[in-house]
């Protein structure tokens, strides 16, 4: 069954703003101009996400955290990753550790505070 429209696109909505919160932090964290370079950074992790979201059928269970929100932060790392090799920007192993934990945090961790708070929601009613 598909989730309602406005759930689905509220949950690609949160994952799109966090890929892009990750690049700017790390553009920023190596002080480099977080604005004029954001797009470098991060369009190989939004089209990584476009293909998790496709991949793992997202829009059916978006904001499930290990069904939707493991698949698609794992396709958006390797995704990502392949991509930035692709382009020759740089994939050293310890930004993909970083960049693995960071996506890790950002994808499934909304997904599993908004399982809690819906759990939460439930018992209280």
């Amino acid at each position: 069954m598909t989730s309602r429209p406005l759930v689905v696109l509220a949950s690609f909505a949160a994952d799109l703003v966090l890929v892009v919160v990750f690049a700017a932090i790390g553009r920023a964290s190596h002080d480099e101009p977080v604005l004029s370079g954001l797009w470098t950074t991060s369009w190989p992790f939004l089209v990584g996400l476009a293909a998790g979201w496709l991949v793992t059928l997202a829009w059916r269970a978006p904001a499930a955290p290990v069904r939707t929100g493991l698949g698609v932060w794992a396709v958006t790392v390797i995704g990502g990753m392949l991509l930035r090799a692709a382009s020759g920007q740089g994939v050293a192993v310890a930004f993909v550790v970083v960049a693995s934990i960071t996506l890790l945090v950002f994808l499934v961790g909304w997904r599993v505070v908004a399982a809690l708070v819906a759990r939460r929601s439930r018992t209280a009613a």
